[in-house]
């Protein structure tokens, strides 16, 4: 990403003062205009010799870049940046070394209001930077291919119509001859008159016959220069769709399992406008060529040009089509696990509806869902032999048809579906192990373009990413392992929707670190993902192992884990969402250690001090987290695991000040240094109501106290003990947390809190996230 794309990015406040590093002798509109060309231009120190040429080459770049703002919303810039250039060239002519150090301090300042905004230093990156460069460099090359075109047209037609006025005055001399030979006999008088007619016919006849050579050589130049401009449009067309727009859309699927997208669509849009003007400037050109072939006279007309031209037609045509066709993108994609009943939204553009004029008939599209079989037939159909019967459809979405809207100021058609809803689905037939958070649907999104006032008719559909629909929220953990999995291990231009069936553990950590990442804010070490490792393989293994080891699609969400009724996933899952919505702060500021095996952290913690404690995660309890200490008698204790249901109510930071054993997190910090930023601050004054609220306290069972010898798990198959913790009310004799979950208090609390209990559903025992 540049950065100018990064300081667009900025809030408001540190937007202001990046506007205040640039003066008015030095319009914010050129920065903004020309960012790719000035960074790439003076990233690097150049010697002062090399700068004596900056000013120049930056007024040519500006009056480059204007020639391309054809639109008349770009009418003001384009007079700001012309008053620029005349600018830079009366000021700095004399010492273009000032201009060129004034734009390094301006940079440099830019970069260090990034730095302080996003807390994380700009790595420019030069090699991406270069192809930008490069791409719009060879844009500009054919624009002006494109103008030159113009001119032999231009230059073509003159000449034509110069013979033609030649040639008329030709044949009326070649008829006065004949006149005069037929109006009566010959004199002298006459005579002479003949004699001259022919002399003036022969030299009339010599400069049609050079002025004929002249305009086919012109005729097959302008053809050989149209044929050029065909070809690089359609590299420089490959390069904006095959790889740019494709690599954002693998970015924003990349996106749905948390990695930050670094392509900028309306950089691209801006490059798939100049391809549309500049496409359609080169059809009109094919077209007014072979009008002017087709209407000249017989001794100008080429028999083989009717044809180029009406190949090079065909060509350009084709070109136009395809960027229309696959600039119709999803820039907001549906959710990706779709629960039915339950409101979404989505927005799909067309990159070059502004250009070409598409919204002057504002088009209609339409959204169904349709399977993953529908999704191959269409695609095969449109490959092989153009659109096929429409798709069935194997849902109802409510509100699915919009009207596209053209916004001026950033030149952006588009429509966005505010309030659609699924409102039934038909599943299809499932095969052996398979479930209905395995089966991929997606979104197929249609319309109808008219370009040049309906000379054209474009067909236009694209697909959402594959979309897993849940009717219940205990479904939610298996359809975002579906998605997951898509996301991140879909090959580039696959059959709907294939993915490998088994990938390497290096890309799946990775993609368990982003998920991770993304949704906590705070990383996973190598530690971590060993550890992750070693449980979904359910054996130890080091560095050296786990390169060479695969993962597949059961081991990650289909196989439970050993003697646990549930999957690597599902644990993961739950841990994932019990850190971000209770323990994010925790996790960032590293006071959970987490991803560590009970067994490893009872050694740790023998070796320490009576009090020390650490908190975990739970291997038994999904979305748990346990406190391990050590007691009086150097013994380790495992609290029972807090679930979400639990650190609603109470924060894990408040329960730890609760508990008086707690004394030193691992391996000897006071806990207090630490937790004290998150402990709740006790309210002194009465509710509004008049009544003092209680207070939940967790505390330890009595025998505790006494001599944890006697203490015993009530968990069996625990090779430690496991302790309960209870609740106590300053107003309350203290309660056990089943009877709390049963009593007054607990449903006043729900009713304060009725949206928090609503993600829970409570079966079987366990807790699962709606």
């Amino acid at each position: 990403m540049s950065l100018w794309a990064r300081a667009q990015q900025l809030p408001p406040e540190s937007l202001q003062k990046v506007r205040a590093v640039y003066g008015e002798h030095f319009p914010i509109e050129v920065r903004h205009c020309l960012a790719t060309w000035i960074e790439n231009r003076i990233w690097t120190p150049e010697p002062e010799e090399q700068q004596r040429f900056f000013v120049e080459e930056l007024v040519q770049e500006i009056h480059t870049h204007t020639e391309l703002m054809l639109s008349p919303e770009m009418f003001v810039t384009k007079m700001k940046l012309i008053e620029a250039a005349k600018l830079f060239r009366m000021q700095y002519s004399h010492a273009p070394h000032e201009l060129y150090t004034y734009m390094r301090r301006c940079l440099a300042l830019e970069m260090e209001v990034i730095q302080s905004a996003m807390g994380t230093p700009y790595i420019a990156q030069p090699q991406t930077e270069r192809k930008y460069s490069e791409l719009i460099t060879g844009l500009q090359t054919v624009r002006q291919k494109v103008n030159m075109a113009s001119e032999e047209i231009r230059s073509l037609q003159a000449n034509i119509e110069s013979f033609s006025l030649q040639y008329h005055e030709c044949l009326k001399n070649k008829g006065h001859i004949n006149y005069l030979q037929q109006s009566g006999p010959m004199t002298n008088e006459r005579r002479e008159l003949e004699a001259c007619l022919r002399v003036q016919i022969e030299e009339m006849e010599r400069k049609l016959n050079a002025l004929v050579a002249q305009i086919n050589q012109s005729q097959m130049e302008l053809v050989d220069h149209m044929k050029e401009n065909i070809t690089n449009l359609r590299q420089l067309q490959s390069q904006v769709l095959d790889e740019e727009l494709i690599k954002w859309k693998r970015e924003q699927q990349l996106s749905g399992n948390g990695v930050p997208m670094q392509s900028n669509l309306n950089t691209i849009q801006e490059w798939c406008e100049l391809l549309a003007d500049l496409i359609w400037s080169t059809r009109q050109q094919v077209s007014n060529v072979a009008r002017i072939n087709s209407k000249t006279i017989a001794e100008l007309r080429q028999a083989h040009l009717a044809e180029m031209l009406d190949d090079m037609s065909k060509q350009v045509t084709s070109l136009l089509s395809t960027l229309v066709t696959s600039t119709f993108v999803i820039e907001k994609q549906p959710p990706q696990v779709m629960k039915t009943n339950t409101r979404f939204t989505a927005t799909v553009r067309l990159l070059v509806g502004g250009q070409l004029n598409v919204h002057m008939t504002p088009p209609r599209v339409t959204v169904v869902i349709i399977s993953e079989q529908q999704a191959q037939l269409l695609l095969k159909s449109d490959t092989q032999s153009g659109r096929g019967k429409q798709p069935v459809e194997c849902g109802d979405i409510l509100n699915n048809s919009g009207c596209m809207e053209y916004q001026p100021t950033s030149r952006q058609l588009s429509v966005s579906f505010r309030n659609m809803q699924l409102r039934k689905i038909k599943r299809a037939e499932k095969k052996g192990t398979e479930s209905v958070m395995d089966e991929k649907l997606t979104l197929l999104f249609q319309s109808e373009f008219n370009v040049g006032g309906g000379e054209l008719v474009f067909q236009v559909w694209t697909l959402s990413l594959p979309v897993v629909v849940i009717v219940h929220g205990n479904q939610e953990p298996h359809g975002w392992a579906t998605v997951t999995w898509d996301n991140a291990f879909s090959p580039p231009g696959r059959v709907p929707f294939a993915v490998p069936d088994k990938v390497s553990w290096g890309q799946l950590a990775e993609t368990l670190r982003i998920k991770f990442c993304s949704a906590t804010g705070g990383d996973l070490s190598e530690d971590n993902l060993r550890f992750l490792a070693e449980k979904i393989f359910s054996l130890p293994l080091n560095s050296m192992e786990l390169n060479s080891m695969t993962v597949s699609w059961t081991q990650f969400c289909k196989d439970a884990l050993p003697e646990r009724n549930f999957t690597f996933w599902e644990w993961f899952y739950m841990v994932v969402k019990v850190t971000r919505d209770y323990l994010r702060t925790l996790w960032c500021d590293r006071l959970i250690m987490g991803f560590i095996q009970k067994k490893q952290a009872e050694e740790m913690l023998a070796k320490c001090p009576p009090g020390t404690f650490l908190l975990r995660f739970s291997d038994s309890e999904l979305g748990g987290i346990t406190i391990a200490w050590v007691g009086e008698a150097n013994e380790v204790f495992s609290l029972q695991p807090f679930t979400s249901r639990d650190l609603m109510l109470r924060s894990l930071a408040d329960r730890i000040l609760d508990l008086a054993q707690l004394q030193f997190l691992y391996p000897n910090v006071a806990k207090d240094d630490v937790f004290s930023k998150y402990y709740t601050k006790p309210e002194n004054e009465m509710l509004k109501n008049g009544y003092v609220k209680p207070v939940l306290v967790t505390t330890l069972p009595p025998y505790m106290s006494a001599s944890p010898a006697y203490a015993h798990s009530p968990d069996s198959h625990r090779n430690t003990p496991s302790v309960h913790s209870s609740y106590f009310s300053a107003a309350t004799p203290a309660q056990t947390e089943s009877t709390f979950m049963d009593s007054d208090l607990f449903e006043q609390i729900r009713a304060f809190e009725p949206d928090g209990f609503e993600d829970f559903d409570f079966y079987g025992g366990n807790v699962a996230m709606k």
